[in-house]
């Protein structure tokens, strides 16, 4: 999924002047504990997060992360801004809570870093 379509889905603003609509992921991780992210996060996922201080950015490089959307429309400090735009890293807010943007971004068919094998629909009528 594009970061484009992502930003439209969750009505996000955009911090860096990167283009969107270049850059593209497959899975979406939402944690505020960067040791999570760093410890079960696959490369080249999007991080949805409410932590907004530099370490978040040296851990989405340390990862190879594809960008972050701050959630609760939290937003970066210009240091943070300049960071992002020296190392070519995609900068989102959303006014979304987290557990309410992952699910936008899930039903929309992102899937998440679970090393599960979960169907996406279960079968009710199983017993």
């Amino acid at each position: 999924m594009k970061l484009a379509e992502i930003a439209k889905l969750l009505n996000a603003n955009s911090f860096t002047s990167l283009n969107l609509n270049d850059i593209e992921t497959e899975s979406a991780c939402g944690s505020d504990l960067l040791s999570d992210v760093l410890a079960f996060t696959k490369e080249k996922t999007l991080l949805l997060t409410g932590l907004v201080h530099p370490q978040v950015l040296r851990t989405v490089e340390m990862v190879d992360l594809v960008g972050v959307v701050f959630v609760r429309g939290k937003e970066p400090t210009q240091e943070m801004v300049d960071i992002a735009e020296e190392k070519r890293i995609p900068l989102m807010s959303t006014l979304y809570p987290m557990y309410e943007a992952c699910g936008i971004l899930y039903r929309a068919g992102l899937e998440g870093n679970s090393q599960l094998k979960v169907p996406r629909k279960l079968d009710r009528g199983a017993n």
